[in-house]
């Protein structure tokens, strides 16, 4: 993995993180959030992942139920991917949408992907009043005004 801060105004910061083949998306992209304690991001990705898992939030249930189909799909976009929580990042699913080879869609959270050959992604800080809570009715984190 490879980062590299590309702006910074008013306290907020925006970094290029780029993946390289056979890294865990998920895993990277927390763990450099806890490295530059970032809480609450917006994340924007383009790139392909191998054998992913991607999921659907139950309502009923509360948790995440897997999609399946993994295989090799380009990543058309991502979106925010941690809730807010100061110095330490909530390690949760990653919403995505991704193309599969006969063009097919798939959307969902991704909650484990292999890099291959390559994800870019460009992180934004978001404000404070934007950031995310877990909701307690429904169990998902939803922006806490």
């Amino acid at each position: 993995m490879q980062s590299k801060l590309v702006d910074e105004r008013g306290g907020k910061r925006t970094f290029a993180v780029v993946l390289q083949t056979g890294g865990e998306a998920m895993r990277c992209l927390q763990d450099f959030a806890v490295k530059e304690l970032i809480g609450g991001p917006q994340v924007t990705a383009i790139g392909a992942l191998s054998g992913g898992q991607l999921a659907y939030f139950d309502g009923e249930q509360k948790q995440y139920r897997p999609v399946p189909g993994a295989e090799q799909v380009e990543v058309a976009s991502a979106g925010r991917g941690y809730r807010h929580r100061p110095k330490r990042p909530a390690q949760r699913a990653c919403p995505c949408r991704a193309w599969r080879r006969d063009g097919r869609a798939l959307a969902g959270h991704s909650l484990e992907a292999r890099v291959r050959p390559t994800l870019e992604i460009i992180v934004t800080e978001s404000p404070a009043h934007l950031c995310k809570a877990k909701h307690a009715e429904s169990g998902l984190a939803l922006i806490k005004l």
